[in-house]
């Protein structure tokens, strides 16, 4: 007899999970540069609408079918009974779905680990392989009555079984893939690549941030009885609890480590203490979530540090260290902190150890079975239709290259890409040169033409006439936030037009040094304004006087005033030229 109260509340927390495909999409973004904005933003999409059929085709028989402790049974588009596995009151195509989209979950972990430089042919079959087989064997041993659940493993909501597995997945990915293009230099050294879009990151980790109330409080399955409505209160509150505490931790952490507050870290965090709970957010009290929280939002930064500067694993919006290490974790201090309400009680309860033990086995054996299965798969690619995108078309940017998309931001003028392209860091990222015997080809830039295909400069005879005022175009590169009072001085010294630009740039000390993901930014092209003026009836040292003046603060970055000769004016509108032309008479 099915529940309508259980029904819909399986259901709603289904489409809370299916939603956190906009999160995943917006933060992997986000982290990662504009010219592969398009590719990404596929990549999630085709994961979720490939993981769909392939594990109804497949998937679901084999994870919850009740074949023998290993693997359920080959069941092709769920025709079998599973009535020994339905929660209570919950009908078979609801639960169905709700399992689709924890599945697509654990699929689209990958993207990010992998992002920027792999192919879109390949992200396909991989996903599949993830959806068809490796995820459904592992979640039949966790939630389809396989051995590790009937050890008493407990993984409430998947810190394993999902997260854990879509990133190990990710972490052996990413090592056989190699590193971007410029992302370590000729000594091995780690180079920050900023992610172009903070702000699209920051709304994908709180769309994530509200599914997971779905993702974790759902996953009750039931909520017709006061036990199951406690529960899920309690769920709810650890958390939203845990990955609070994740951020305040990170948050100082990286304010001690770094001398500022890291954003994208901190934000990384948030991810980090809810995956980290998502294991044991029935099974612990309160003071364990935040416990939880703390290791996570800590652990996270290490890890992060560790795969980029240590292991050389580049992963451009740390998905390894989110979901790979975070998950692992939490799912094991489940087995210290739980309360012994929903499971045996943990070590710091006067459990024991063999809960632990069994929740330490459960991550062993789980990581060790995807890395086993995952790694033959990305092989098999690599050496049939390939796995990474040729070093040309990386760094055109995959949007280009694997969609024919020029950019996903039409009309908007974004941060230029800074990552070397020189045959050194081609071969850094694992990438072979053509001097390794490939046909990757890389321009060199010598300057060395032959002089018969020079193009000839040519001085062209000047425009002022003998007697004629002189033209000085002063050009002045200043903080934005001084704009406003250097527009208002040089108006009141008579200057009666300028042209004003946004750039970036850096002078003699390279930028400010500053971290990015805990890599210390070297060479940082600052935001500055651009002031151009051409003058004549003001004198130019009045001008370069007045600018002085106003931007003069003592410290570095206040700006430089480069002075040019003009050779001639020309209004378009009246077709005056020289000195009349500066003028603004009718």
């Amino acid at each position: 007899m099915y529940v309508a109260v259980n029904t819909i509340w399986v259901l709603l927390g289904a489409a809370l999970v299916f939603f956190m495909q906009a999160g995943f999409s917006m933060c992997e973004a986000g982290f990662t540069r504009a010219k592969n904005t398009g590719n990404i933003l596929m990549k999630n999409l085709m994961d979720f609408c490939i993981g769909t059929p392939a594990f109804w085709l497949v998937g679901f028989g084999i994870m919850f079918g009740s074949g023998s402790g290993l693997i359920g049974w080959f069941d092709p588009l769920i025709r079998g009974d599973y009535s020994h596995i339905l929660p209570s009151g919950v009908p078979l195509w609801a639960y169905a779905v709700f399992q689709t989209v924890f599945c697509a979950t654990s699929a689209t972990i990958v993207s990010g680990a992998m992002a920027e430089r792999t192919k879109f042919s390949a992200y396909c079959i991989y996903s599949a392989a993830i959806s068809l087989l490796i995820y459904p064997i592992s979640g039949h041993w966790i939630w389809g009555g396989g051995w590790l659940s009937q050890l008493g493993f407990h993984d409430f909501a998947g810190s394993t079984a999902v997260h854990m597995v879509g990133g190990v997945c990710a972490l052996i990915g990413a090592k056989i893939l190699g590193p971007r293009i410029g992302k370590y230099d000729k000594d091995g050294k780690p180079q920050a690549i900023l992610g172009h879009n903070l702000t699209a990151a920051a709304l994908g980790v709180f769309i994530l941030w509200f599914c997971w109330f779905g993702f974790n409080g759902a996953s009750t399955v039931g909520m017709d009885s006061d036990a199951l409505m406690e529960s899920a209160g309690l769920v709810f509150f650890n958390t939203n609890l845990a990955a609070a505490v994740a951020c305040c931790a990170a948050l100082i952490f990286t304010w001690l480590r770094y001398g500022k507050p890291d954003v994208s870290m901190t934000y990384n965090a948030a991810l980090a203490g809810l995956v980290g709970i998502t294991a044991g957010c029935d099974a612990v009290s309160p003071v364990g979530a935040a416990v939880i929280g703390i290791v996570c939002g800590l652990l996270v930064v290490l890890a992060v540090e560790f795969f980029d500067k240590i292991a050389k694993i580049d992963d451009p919006v740390g998905a390894i260290s989110v979901h790979c290490v975070c998950g692992a974790t939490g799912t094991i201090l489940t087995g210290l902190f739980a309360t012994g309400v929903s499971t045996e009680k943990g070590v710091f309860y006067g459990g024991g150890f063999h809960f632990f033990g069994v929740q330490l086995l459960g991550v062993v054996t789980v990581a060790l079975y995807v890395a086993v299965v995952i790694t033959i798969v990305f092989l098999a690619i690599r050496q049939t239709i390939g796995l990474r995108a040729s070093a040309e078309d990386e760094l055109a940017g995959l949007d280009i290259s694997e969609h024919g998309l020029l950019t996903a931001y039409a009309g908007y003028a974004m941060l230029p890409d800074t990552a070397s392209a020189d045959l050194a860091s081609l071969e850094a990222a694992g990438v072979k040169t053509a001097g390794a015997g490939t046909d990757a080809k890389v321009a060199a830039v010598t300057g060395d033409v032959p002089p018969a295909e020079a193009v000839p400069v040519k001085k062209m005879p000047a425009f002022a006439e003998a007697g004629e005022p002189k033209f000085t175009k002063v050009e002045i590169v200043c903080k934005e936030s001084r704009f406003e009072a250097l527009k208002a001085a040089l108006m009141n010294v008579g200057i009666t037009g300028m042209t004003v630009s946004h750039v970036l740039g850096c002078g003699i000390q390279k930028g400010k040094p500053e971290f990015y993901r805990g890599i210390p930014v070297e060479a940082t092209l600052l935001p500055k304004v651009q002031v151009e003026v051409v003058v004549s009836k003001v004198p130019v040292r009045t001008v370069i006087e007045t600018a002085k003046k106003v931007l003069y603060t003592g410290h570095i970055g206040d700006g430089k005033i480069f002075v040019y000769d003009v050779e001639n004016v020309v209004k378009v509108r009246t077709g005056e030229e020289g000195y009349d032309a500066l003028q603004d008479v009718e």
